[in-house]
């Protein structure tokens, strides 16, 4: 049984220096512009505005830092949530892409707080080149969980077919895609065991 207890932003950072000090594993959330990012990290703390939900894609331009209390069977636990930039949509100079590109693999590649990467696929698009590169850099460095979200948008007999060919796509096992929907609370209680297995594994 998960319980959200609290939830609330930290700060913000583009660069190591900024980082909050260590109290907590850290979880990372990346995914296309767009792929209801935001909307999920909301819907798992359980805070409709944590999170700014914007109908431009291509916002969030820092990262963003985030303290959950979650309580599972009775037990407390704090953990981190690190929301970074979206990528794919965002209409910004080849300059400041190339920033966002340094700062995002400097804390992937560098924090030791870092446990899991929740990466964020579209159950109904599917994964996008971008998504495939993300990935492949990703395994180089850090434990993925891969979540298809927006999965009510797909009729229920459909679902399970469609994560199996997602898995396949990706060259992972079956239950290392989990589905997902913000918008029906589907998926939080197996997101949030697969997270607090990774952070305590």
């Amino acid at each position: 049984m998960i319980k959200i207890l609290d939830a609330r932003f930290l700060t913000t950072a583009v660069e190591p220096k900024g980082y909050p000090t260590s109290l907590a594993p850290e979880i990372a959330f990346v995914g296309r512009s767009n792929v209801g990012k935001s909307s999920m990290i909301n819907a798992l703390t359980g805070r409709k505005k944590l999170v700014r939900v914007s109908n431009t894609p291509g916002r969030t331009r820092t990262l963003n830092f985030f303290d959950v209390d979650v309580e599972r069977d009775g037990k407390p636990h704090l953990v981190r949530f690190c929301d970074l930039p979206g990528y794919g949509f965002a209409k910004v100079s080849k300059s400041e892409r190339a920033e966002w590109q340094s700062m995002i693999t400097t804390y992937l590649e560098k924090r030791r707080d870092l446990k899991v990467v929740v990466s964020i696929i579209d159950a109904e698009v599917g994964p996008t080149p971008d998504d495939f590169q993300t990935l492949d850099y990703l395994q180089n460095y850090r434990r993925i969980l891969v979540v298809a979200t927006k999965i009510d948008r797909m009729p229920k007999a459909k679902r399970k077919p469609r994560l199996a060919a997602l898995a396949e796509q990706l060259s992972l096992p079956r239950e290392a895609v989990l589905s997902f929907s913000a918008t029906e609370k589907l998926g939080l209680d197996e997101v949030w065991e697969a997270l607090l297995g990774s952070v305590k594994g």
